[in-house]
């Protein structure tokens, strides 16, 4: 099976050794995503509401330049620092994903890289 890495320009470039996403067997499986401005490279201003809008817009680049979108999005996870904030993180999540949403696991987390308080990766079919 062929594997080809991508790259997103319109999300944060990789902050270590593993591509944005991957194109394997039809899907799309993408690294998650951190609330990082991908224009600064910094982490955006404000609560989980703002940074969980910036992740699922860097996630939605990601899939885009991959061959997807957020509807060909089958399996999610997301990584919380604190399950406090799973409410508003699921009010705005519900916004990305208003039909039909994908499965999902959420967990909770001791942290994350750069400070974030969210982070959400994707497997998607390739459309």
């Amino acid at each position: 099976m062929k594997c080809e890495s991508v790259r997103a320009a319109g999300a944060p470039a990789a902050i270590g050794p593993y591509s944005q996403a991957v194109r394997a067997g039809g899907f799309l499986f993408c690294s998650g995503q951190l609330p990082l401005d991908p224009s600064t490279g910094k982490m955006v201003e404000g609560g989980i509401e703002a940074q969980t809008d910036r992740v699922l817009k860097n996630l939605e680049a990601v899939l885009i330049a991959g061959g997807a979108t957020l509807r060909s999005v089958v399996k999610t996870t997301v990584y919380l620092v604190d399950m406090g904030d799973f409410p508003a993180m699921n009010a705005v999540y519900g916004k990305f994903f208003p039909e039909d949403p994908p499965a999902r696991a959420t967990v909770q987390i001791v942290q994350l890289a750069a400070g974030a308080r969210v982070e959400i990766d994707a497997i998607a079919a390739i459309v």
